[in-house]
Parts: structure tokens; C-alpha cells; sequence
């Protein structure tokens, strides 16, 4: 199972439509997982076209610090998903306290929080910044933004491809939009 990874979209704020390379690199993918500042709607029901689409609700999505846009309610939508593909959890957040920022306790009780204990895959966004790393059993992954990375404006964004083997086995690739 091949799952596109995308984040912090902030359309129409960042520009009006996503990168047609988005569509590129998503071509046959099996499930879209989106991490959240989507911002409105039609973004969900354009990467919808490619496959079905789920999506962490983020902070710029509900209005909040200053943004023009409100996220409509949407069934795709909640402010975290947890799926388990070929016995994999997989936790949907927009934005969680890894053990590089505070403590593993922290993370711990985290991922309690959000998904209901451990996963095996953290998705997550917020930062802006790419990023495959491990912290224990789990693999944490953020793929920047599609549209402002680093928060740069005009520069090709990142969006990265989570891969589930039929044995469980997991891997996943940032993918630069340039």
C-alpha cells in the first residue's frame, strides 16, 4: 500500500491551487493522508481525485491565529485519525511533542491521547519542516509543506510517500516538488 503524505497546504493563503507536481508524484497512490492547515475544503476534494483522502484537523484550520479561512466541517476530517493497514497503526495528527522537543514520557502520553496508545507511524505536520526519524519502535513522520516550506514562500515544497509492505514492513520517502 502506497499512502501520499502532504501538510500545511494553507490555500488560498500560500497560492490559489496545489502544485500540479503533487498530482505527479501521487499518481497511483492508495490513500491520501493530509496533516492538517488544509484551510478549505476543495483542497481535500482535489487530492480526492488521486484516492480517498483523510485529514488532521490543524490549528490554522478552525481559524485561529489570525487566518482568513475556516476549514467546513467535513466527514475527513477530525483532529486525529488512527488506520491500521497490514497490521501497521497509523496515527493522523497535525501536530504532536516528539522526544527531540521534550521527553519520550511526553510522547508517550501523547500518542495515548491522540490515538489510544502506540503506533507504529506518527504523521504529523505544523513544523513546515521535512522529516523521517525513529524514536523507539515508532516512526515519525512530517512531510513539510507542499506550498510553503520552511515556511519560504517560492521555493518547490516537499510532500513524502508512506509505503506498508503485505508483511508489515514500513518505509517512507520526502519527495522534493521541484
Amino acid at each position: 500500500m502506497r499512502i501520499g503524505l502532504i501538510s500545511d497546504t494553507h490555500i488560498p493563503e500560500a497560492c490559489e491551487h496545489l502544485p500540479e507536481r503533487v498530482f505527479e508524484v501521487f499518481a497511483g497512490i492508495d490513500l491520501v493522508m493530509h496533516a492538517g492547515d488544509v484551510y478549505v475544503n476543495r483542497v481535500l476534494d482535489e487530492l480526492s481525485a488521486i484516492a480517498p483522502v483523510i485529514a488532521a484537523l490543524g490549528n490554522g484550520d478552525e481559524g485561529l491565529d489570525g487566518h482568513r479561512h475556516r476549514l467546513d466541517a467535513d466527514e475527513r476530517v477530525r483532529e486525529a485519525h488512527l488506520v491500521e493497514i497490514a497490521g501497521v497503526r497509523i496515527g493522523l495528527v497535525h501536530a504532536i511533542p516528539t522526544p527531540d522537543e521534550t521527553s519520550e514520557e511526553v510522547f508517550a502520553r501523547a500518542m495515548n491521547t491522540q490515538f489510544g496508545g502506540p503506533v507504529d507511524v506518527v504523521v504529523q505536520g505544523h513544523s513546515h519542516v521535512e522529516g523521517v526519524t525513529r524514536f523507539g519502535a515508532t516512526l515519525v513522520v512530517n512531510p513539510g509543506s507542499a506550498t510553503l516550506p520552511r515556511n519560504l514562500i517560492g521555493v518547490p515544497g516537499t510532500v513524502a510517500i508512506l509505503e506498508i509492505g503485505n508483511g508489515g514492513e514500513v518505509s517512507a520517502e520526502i519527495i522534493s516538488l521541484a
